[in-house]
């Protein structure tokens, strides 16, 4: 069930007053009824997919309370690595079989050796690698003894499926939303308007901005070939949006929905393209995935703390392992291992923590350099959005030495060329407002709020007629193949 169809805007109002007045404000019904509804939300796609998340529910709901009740270290670790074998078994099954079968037949037709392929027909579950990872922290923090386990398996079942994250974030910690499910939960109107405001800006984010530009982007780099530089440029402009727009876009809706039902999720994006440098930009962008691939692999392996070849070794496979994430392709893993070598001079340089505020411009000598910064930093990430894009490193460096082309100062010739006008026009205006909320979660929160009524309920009014007459061809969410 997408957030941004019909289905979706049917079925939250139902579950909306069920939940509040259906449920008698009794805990246990509601998050029942959170169970429910969200194994109906995530059956839309396929029922099949249903089996695997309630298998995983009941693997890791059983070895969390097993290795709380083990004194054993050498047993803990066992129960541990069980549940991380599982885990790990799933998505290595359904999301990368077919990628190492095919690189292991290609490794031996490099030294002249045929081997027929043997890939499966495997259908990828929605969302598998956002609630696996959510299941694993809970056995790794309980064997960390930060977490106790939930007693409760309809708890530990809804915490698991929570619908509004559940197939694409962001990735919760047991120790942050799971103890909300124990807490009495009672509407609160501020929030719920709060919340609607946020599923407002991410319904905007996702329909006007990143389907507008998935037009643009897909034709351009699906004929890459037939495209002057000028054109290559404006695609990988477009994608940059795209990909912004999408996933941000349903981290809002996410959390807005949430807070709808008495829940708060953690901020997944904080304005990432006004980051002043790629440390910044990475502390701003899928925030869940960043910080959970520091707690649960950078801080391990040793950190920063070590030698300078510590520091490089661990940059490289923590940006490594968040491509090869990301999807089982080349592709993936060189814009993981590109991002490592952004990201290595400011960590050498021990300036990977210079710029952890918001560009506040209070100092007019800062302002310039700020900007350059800001600009650099977009340039960076502009093209290394052209790896994660093309559909393999062949596309993605054909697609560099296109822009690199004298017609890079021609007039693009891509089709839609006159049309993209009023969707770089929405770029600008959308960015404008993001540049004037970037002092909260999202850029509605504040945005507006002292305002005279009549101009504040305007301007959400012009946002909701956006959606409704300015919206793209509906489009998956990229991450949905995460």
């Amino acid at each position: 069930m997408l957030f941004n169809s019909i289905d979706f805007a049917i079925f939250l109002p139902i579950v909306f007053f069920i939940y509040w007045f259906g449920t008698f404000n009794s805990l246990m019904f509601q998050n029942f009824l959170i169970l429910i509804a969200s194994y109906l939300f995530y059956g839309w796609w396929d029922f099949r997919f249903l089996s695997l998340i309630m298998f995983s529910t009941v693997i890791d709901y059983s070895i969390g309370l097993l290795i709380f009740r083990e004194n054993n270290r050498r047993n803990r670790k066992i129960l541990l690595g069980i549940s991380m074998f599982i885990n790990l078994g799933f998505l290595a099954y359904f999301k990368y079989f077919n990628f190492f079968a095919e690189s292991f037949v290609e490794a031996f037709t490099l030294f002249g050796m045929h081997i027929d392929s043997f890939t499966l027909d495997i259908i990828l579950p929605v969302g598998i690698s956002f609630y696996t990872f959510q299941t694993m922290s809970y056995t790794i923090d309980i064997y960390r003894g930060h977490l106790k386990p939930t007693k409760d398996f309809i708890v530990f079942s809804a915490f698991v499926s929570f619908f509004p994250q559940l197939v694409a974030g962001p990735i919760e910690r047991a120790t942050h939303l799971l103890p909300q499910f124990y807490k009495k939960r009672v509407f609160n109107y501020s929030r719920a308007v709060d919340g609607m405001r946020q599923i407002l800006w991410g319904l905007f984010k996702k329909v006007v901005i990143a389907d507008n530009c998935a037009k643009y982007a897909n034709e351009i780099f699906n004929n890459s070939a037939d495209m002057n530089a000028s054109s290559l440029l404006f695609g990988a402009l477009f994608f940059t949006f795209q990909i912004y727009g999408d996933f941000s876009g349903y981290s809002d809706v996410a959390i807005g929905t949430s807070r709808l039902f008495g829940f708060d999720l953690m901020q997944n994006f904080a304005f990432p393209y006004f980051s002043r440098d790629i440390a910044e930009f990475w502390r701003r962008w899928h925030i869940s995935l960043s910080t959970w691939f520091r707690d649960y692999l950078y801080i391990p392996l040793g950190g920063s703390k070590g030698g300078v070849s510590m520091k490089i070794r661990n940059t490289f496979i923590i940006f490594l392992v968040s491509g090869f994430w990301h999807g089982a392709n080349w592709t993936f893993i060189f814009w993981g291992g590109l991002n490592a070598l952004y990201f290595l001079p400011l960590l050498i340089a021990s300036k990977n923590r210079k710029n952890l505020g918001r560009v506040a411009f209070s100092k007019k000598e800062k302002i310039i350099s700020d900007l350059i910064n800001i600009v650099k930093t977009f340039i960076l990430t502009v093209f290394a959005w052209i790896f994660f894009r093309a559909e393999s490193l062949k596309h993605a460096f054909n697609y560099i030495l296109g822009l690199l082309d004298s017609s890079i100062i021609h007039v693009p010739n891509f089709n839609g060329r006159n049309e993209s006008i009023k969707v770089l026009l929405l770029i600008v205006v959308f960015m404008l407002i993001e540049w004037l909320g970037r002092d909260s979660k999202f850029a509605l929160e504040y945005l507006g709020l002292k305002w005279k009524q009549y101009l504040r309920w305007g301007f959400y009014l012009i946002i909701f007629l956006a959606i409704i007459m300015l919206s793209g061809n509906e489009q998956q969410f990229i991450y949905f193949q995460f």
